[in-house]
């Protein structure tokens, strides 16, 4: 039996939390308070129980209105929260969902569940319930991405993992701590140092960032589960991020950095410090989150992989985006602004990378001593840490 909840009775939403919350597929994007973090959506949830009450299935869906063409856009992120073998619960879900659409008059379903691109059996039940798959979607064309860097605990203590590390990762957190950098998790009193780096992130490697009471957001509409994390070193802020743990699985959802004193090794440590607090509040793995290009030695983001890597994971790659649609022609309309969108962000990212390389070798140039100042103290730490 199906139902939209309301998420302003308590009992109804406390279920429905706990059931996704629990869930093995469950995910901060299908949780009540990313709903109410998403103001910008209006958003509704269905929950599907058994007859004795138990929860068995549960979708939460933003949905875009488009009233110029009366119409909306609806999307289950990482969603619907079942298991996709209970065919009679996921035809309850849809269903829930279809009837939904008919009140929104919505043109399009589309969700991106969590089903690796190697589950066929998984894929092939979503295709017979109608929906539209495309197979090896490329980059930057999803909006999750695709491929993702996870570390699995599988039980491994804090030290166990830290020894699975590359041994310059291992090597990297300790002169972190050497030179005195401190990682900590910070409210939003931190929030400005915070996106004060996201500002020279986003323009350094060419992408896009949220305004700052987006993050605010976030800290205040996800609570607990969300948390900020900031390595100083004598006060100065060089880098920071912001980790989501929900449902047994710790998020690394936005980071940021400063190009100042990268000798000093914050990223390895804070990311150090996220995974400690994971094992510490019982997650079994640490999602990096997306590795765009990661095949690709040659492209500026392989850096993010490489950097990753290091942790000794794994790749794990989603199957992708499955779209339901209800009203093709103003899905093919759809379709076509999102590809001129996305085609302009491919332009505006290619735009950024190549001024700020520009800018780069130009600054290089001007300073060969700081380079030489570098190199000499990583010497130093080097030396220091063999005696230690």
């Amino acid at each position: 039996m199906w139902k939209v909840i309301d998420i302003w009775n308590k009992n109804e939403a406390e279920a429905y939390e706990a059931f996704v919350r629990s869930h093995i597929n469950g995910s901060f994007m299908q949780s009540i308070s990313w709903a109410e973090f998403k103001a910008n959506w209006k958003h509704e949830a269905v929950m599907v129980t058994d007859d004795k009450g138990n929860v068995k299935g549960a979708a939460l869906i933003l949905i875009k209105k488009i009233p110029l063409l009366r119409t909306a856009f609806f999307y289950c992120p990482r969603g619907p929260v079942c298991d996709y073998n209970d065919k009679e619960t996921l035809s309850e879900v849809f269903e829930a969902i279809g009837e939904l659409a008919k009140k929104y008059h919505a043109y399009e379903f589309k969700t991106d569940p969590c089903v690796t691109e190697d589950d066929t059996e998984y894929i092939d039940i979503f295709r017979d319930f109608g929906f539209r798959f495309r197979a090896d979607a490329p980059e930057l064309s999803t909006i999750q991405a695709r491929n993702s860097y996870m570390l699995f605990f599988n039980g491994r203590s804090k030290d166990e993992l830290f020894a699975s590390f590359h041994s310059k990762w291992r090597y990297n957190i300790r002169v972190a701590l050497k030179k005195g950098v401190e990682c900590r998790v910070c409210g939003k009193e931190a929030v400005g140092d915070f996106y004060s780096l996201m500002k020279e992130t986003g323009s350094r490697d060419g992408f896009c960032i949220r305004d700052v009471s987006y993050f605010e957001g976030m800290l205040d509409r996800l609570g607990d589960s969300c948390r900020l994390y900031m390595c100083y070193c004598g006060g100065i802020p060089l880098s920071g991020a912001v980790c989501v743990r929900y449902a047994g699985k710790s998020h690394y959802v936005y980071g940021a950095s400063t190009a100042q004193m990268r000798n000093v090794m914050p990223n390895y440590l804070m990311q150090w410090t996220m995974i400690c607090d994971a094992v510490d509040s019982g997650c079994y793995v640490h999602d990096f989150m997306g590795i765009p290009f990661y095949k690709n030695p040659e492209h500026p983001n392989y850096g993010v992989y490489r950097f990753k890597k290091g942790f000794s994971g794994q790749v794990v790659t989603y199957a992708g985006e499955f779209d339901f649609i209800y009203r093709p022609v103003l899905s093919k309309l759809s379709e076509a602004g999102f590809f001129m969108l996305r085609q302009f962000r491919k332009f505006y990212t290619w735009i950024t990378i190549k001024r700020n390389r520009s800018a780069k070798s130009k600054n290089e140039a001007k300073q060969p001593c700081i380079d030489a100042n570098v190199q000499a103290a990583d010497v130093k730490t080097k030396k220091l840490l063999e005696n230690h």
